[in-house]
C-alpha cells in the first residue's frame, strides 16, 4: 500500500501535519467547545434535579390533598350516614304512632259494629218469635180453619228453645 511506505519522504510530512491538526483541533475542542457542552449538560441536568423535585413536591401535595380529600369524604358518609339513621328512626317512630292511633281507632269502631252487631241480631231474635208465631198462627188458621194464640205462642216457644233461639 502506497500510505504505509515509510521510505516514501512525504509520509513524515504527512504525519507531523497530522499530528499538528490533531494537537490544534485537541487544545480547539478541550479549550472552548468541550466546556461549552459542558455546561450545557451541567444547566440541562440542573434542570432535570429541579424539575423532578418540583415533581416529587408535587406529588406529595397532590397525595396530602387526595388522603384529605378521602378524610372528608369518610367524614359527609358518616355524617350522612347517621343524619339517615336519625331520620329513620323519627319516621319509624311516627309511623308507629300513627299506627297505634290508626289500630286503636280501628278496635273502637270494630267494638260499636259488634254493639249495634249484637243490638240488632238480639232484636231480629227478639222479632224472631213473634213473626214465627203470627206466621204459624196464620198457617194453622189456614190448614185447621182457627188457632188457638196460646198453645201457638208455646210451640214456638219450643222450637226455638230446642235450635238455642230461645
Amino acid at each position: 500500500m502506497p500510505q504505509l511506505d515509510f521510505a516514501n519522504p512525504l509520509l513524515i510530512a504527512q504525519v507531523v501535519w497530522l499530528l499538528i491538526i490533531f494537537g490544534g483541533l485537541y487544545l480547539l475542542l478541550a479549550g472552548r467547545v468541550l466546556p461549552a457542552v459542558g455546561e450545557v449538560l451541567e444547566n440541562r441536568a440542573n434542570r432535570i434535579a429541579s424539575d423532578l423535585e418540583a415533581a416529587h413536591a408535587a406529588k406529595a401535595e397532590a397525595d396530602a390533598a387526595m388522603a384529605e380529600l378521602r378524610a372528608a369524604t369518610a367524614q359527609a358518609r358518616s355524617e350522612a350516614q347517621a343524619t339517615i339513621a336519625t331520620a329513620l328512626e323519627a319516621y319509624t317512630n311516627e309511623a308507629q304512632e300513627r299506627a297505634d292511633m290508626l289500630s286503636a281507632k280501628l278496635a273502637e269502631q270494630i267494638s260499636a259494629a259488634e254493639a249495634r252487631i249484637d243490638a240488632a241480631r238480639n232484636a231480629a231474635m227478639g222479632a224472631l218469635r213473634g213473626v214465627a208465631a203470627d206466621t204459624a198462627t196464620a198457617l194453622v188458621t189456614k190448614l185447621v180453619g182457627s188457632a188457638d194464640a196460646a198453645a201457638v205462642d208455646a210451640a214456638v216457644g219450643q222450637a226455638l228453645a230446642a235450635r238455642g233461639n230461645a
